[in-house]
Formats: structure tokens, sequence, C-alpha cells
């Protein structure tokens, strides 16, 4: 019995039917005439409410359902969610489906309405986006059956708890993947650049044509062609690469529900498959106050997988972070040339000047490319006109946030170090044309 009214709901219809009944034995006290008729229609809904009990109670499985859900959610990207529902009754059903979705998304009024025909499945589907990497915990898919008259529903409860892991964006880096190996696609604004004849790695032996370096032209293979032929060459492959990610405090701050430190991961997962699948050889090094999670730069297989578990759990702090350690820890650790791609941010030039001599001895032995990030909040904001005193100091001190930040782009590179500034839902895509740029050149 306890079981039953567990399962046991009142629906809408049988509290507007009770409303209105009410109603008239109400005015029945003054028109008489009424009483007979709210007395049978308080009967009729008695009479009714029973059929509709009986009719959804009498069978123990009238739905059957479970959830479906991915091995893993990637982050910032829209995930899809399974429903399956399968209808047991001999009649349709108006059905409530609850499903109890993980306490991040702070959705506690998750629900939608459907209809199932008599012994039809359904398949549906719904999207979540998460915001945070780690452990996302599922509780019980609830399913509210409605009986033919809606006045009862039954409650089915399916124990589907389940935990899914948050990693990086990996739906993110498979799109950049596929884009990135296509000559040109402006629409996405990625681009490859292809380099040849100022390496050292042979390609293959091609027919001359005019603009070829006579340097390269292979006499051996013009006098049994009989034709002239040249050496083609690309650029060297397996230098390692690293992405460095700072876990200081300036890389808490949110951008569309994001950190900071949430691009850096999704973009240096991008950019690590990307570096893998040219050929070279991807790492990755965390630092604030102290050395943090790293990863020796390696062209293994399993390479990709390990860098992704080791984002998957790396957190940012409060403290500052210290460049001289991150010179230290790469004068010992790394011994020949690296492209090392430091993930951080300078609010303000004196940020950056404290850390500029750390910067420059890093850039004497390996080639150093600076990411900071772009607050497009700040630059639309100073772009709109503004009307009262207040309006326009508001706006004056934002642009000067956003001119200091290019100033301080600018002084990077006039030091040697590479640098790029962009807003934060552009990271993925600026890192990856800068490395084609520099692979392109021969930097590294």
């Amino acid at each position: 019995m306890y079981v039953l009214f567990r399962q046991l709901f009142l629906g809408k219809r049988l509290y507007i039917g009770l409303a209105i009944i009410a109603l008239v034995f109400f005015l029945s006290y003054w028109f008489w005439v009424l009483y007979p008729f709210a007395l049978f229609f308080a009967f009729m809904l008695l009479a009714l409410f029973a059929v509709d009990f009986l009719l959804v109670f009498r069978k123990k499985a009238g739905i059957s359902g479970n959830r479906r859900l991915p091995e893993k959610f990637s982050n910032s990207d829209e995930n899809e969610v399974g429903i399956s529902l399968v209808n047991n009754y001999r009649f349709s059903v108006r059905l409530f489906v609850l499903d109890e979705i993980p306490e991040q998304f702070q959705k506690r009024d998750f629900g939608y309405f459907t209809y199932l025909a008599s012994s039809e499945t359904q398949e549906s589907s719904y999207l979540l986006s998460p915001k945070q990497r780690g452990e996302y915990r599922f509780g019980s898919l609830h399913i509210f059956a409605y009986g033919p008259m809606g006045l009862v529903a039954k409650r089915y409860s399916f124990d589907a708890s389940r935990l899914v892991k948050v990693y990086p964006s990996f739906l993110q880096m498979r799109r950049y993947e596929f884009l990135a190996f296509i000559t040109l696609k402006r629409e996405h604004g990625l681009k490859k650049l292809r380099k040849f004849g100022q390496s050292r790695e042979f390609e293959q032996i091609k027919p001359y044509v005019s603009g070829d370096d006579v340097r390269n032209l292979n006499w051996k293979a013009a006098a049994k062609s009989g034709k002239l032929m040249t050496n083609h060459f690309q650029e060297e492959k397996s230098q390692p690469v690293y992405s460095i990610i700072d876990l200081g405090r300036v890389m808490k701050i949110p951008f569309d529900g994001l950190s900071l430190l949430d691009y850096a991961i999704n973009s240096s997962l991008a950019f690590s498959n990307i570096a893998l699948k040219n050929g070279d050889k991807a790492g990755l090094a965390t630092f604030s106050n102290q050395i943090g999670p790293t990863c020796e730069a390696h062209q293994r297989p399993t390479q990709l997988l390990t860098l992704m578990e080791l984002l998957y759990s790396i957190k940012t702090g409060f403290p500052e972070s210290d460049f001289g350690m991150l010179y230290s820890w790469a004068r010992k650790k790394l011994g020949q040339k690296c492209l090392l791609i430091i993930y951080t941010n300078f609010e303000h030039s004196g940020a950056m000047k404290r850390q500029l001599p750390f910067l420059k001895a890093l850039s004497k032995y390996h080639l150093v490319l600076v990411v900071i990030f772009e607050n497009y909040l700040l630059d639309n904001f100073s772009g709109q006109p503004a009307s009262t005193l207040s309006g326009i100091v508001e706006k004056t001190i934002a642009a000067k946030f956003v001119y200091d930040k290019r100033l301080i782009a600018k002084d990077l590179n006039r030091h040697g170090i590479q640098t790029i500034l962009c807003a934060p839902q552009d990271l993925s895509v600026q890192t990856i044309n800068k490395y084609m740029e520099i692979k392109a050149k021969g930097l590294i």
C-alpha cells in the first residue's frame, strides 16, 4: 500500500474538477436548485477517478524506459542524451518525462511531455552543454503516465544512476583536425601553409616547372627521364612542441560560462592533435607558483589520450604565477630547441614587464609563443556611444584597458617573442594557424 501511494499522483484535471464542484456547492447556498447538480458532478468525478485509477494501476509495468549516455562528455559542447520509452498499455498515454540531470547544470525542473500510442516505442533525446570539467552524476529517470481522463498519474522510476566524466573539448579537437588539413577553409578561418624547397627533409622528385629553385635540380633523374627533374623538400618533422598552461589566478576569469583555463585546455588539446598528425612531438606542462603536472613530448599512439587524461584533472588556483620557475624547469628538462606555447594572461603592462626577463631568457633557447586573451566585452563596451559624463569616463577606462592589451602584444613582438592576442572563443583557430605559419616559415 505504501508503494502504491508513492506512485500515485493527481492530475491537474482532477483539481480543476474539484474546484468547479466546490464553486457549484458554494453557489447552491443561495441558489438551492444547483445543489443536485453539484452532487451529480461530484459522484461523476469520483467514478471517472476510479476508472482512470484502475486503467493506470492494474498493469504493473505499463511503461518501460531507459536513458542512453555517451561514455564521456565534451566540455563546452552540446552532448546528446537519449531517452527510450515503451508503452505497454492497451491505450494511448500522455507521459511526463522527468530526468535527474547532474547538479552542475542547476536545473531542478528538467522535464517534457510526450504522447505514446498503444505498444509504441519512442526514441527521443535532449542536449546538455557542460561548462566545467569533472565528474557528473545522473540520478533516476522518472516517468509519469496519465490515464485516458488525465485525472490520475502513475510514477515509474528507473534507477539509471550513472557517473559521466566531462573531458576537455574532444569534439572541437576532431572538428579542427578535419578542417586543418584542407588547403584553404576561409569560412572557418583555418588555413594550412605548405613550404617547399627550404627545409632539410626530402619529400619527392617532380618535373621542373618555372619558378623552382635550380639548385635543387636532380641531374640523375633528368638523365633517366629525358626531362628536367627537381627535388622537393618539406618542413622537418618530429619537432617537440609544448603547450604550457598558466594555472595562476589570471586564468580564472570567466567568459560565456567558461574560464580562461578551460579555453586554454580546449585549445591545447586541439593543437596537440594537429601537431601529432603533422608528425611533431606534443607535450604539456603546467605551472603557477610551482611546476604542476607535466607530460614529456612524444609521438607515441597513446600520447593524445595521455594528454587528455592530464588535462581532465588540472585546476587553477589563486597564486601568483612564477615565470622564473618555468624558466628553470625548461632549462633542466628541455634539451633541444622546442616550440613553447604559453597560455597566460596579462591585464596590464606592469604584469608583463615583471615576467618579460624570463620570457626573453626562454626565447634564447626555444621558440616562445605567448597567448594572451582579448577582453572582447570591454572592446564592445568601449565602442558604444556615451550620453552621460559617467558613461564617457567608463568607456574611456575600458578603451584604455583594450589599448594596453594591444601594447603588451606589440611589446612582446618587439622583443622577439611570438604573440597571439585574440578573443577566447577564437583561441583554437588562432593557435593552429600560428603553428602552421611557424612550421611553414621553418622557425622550428
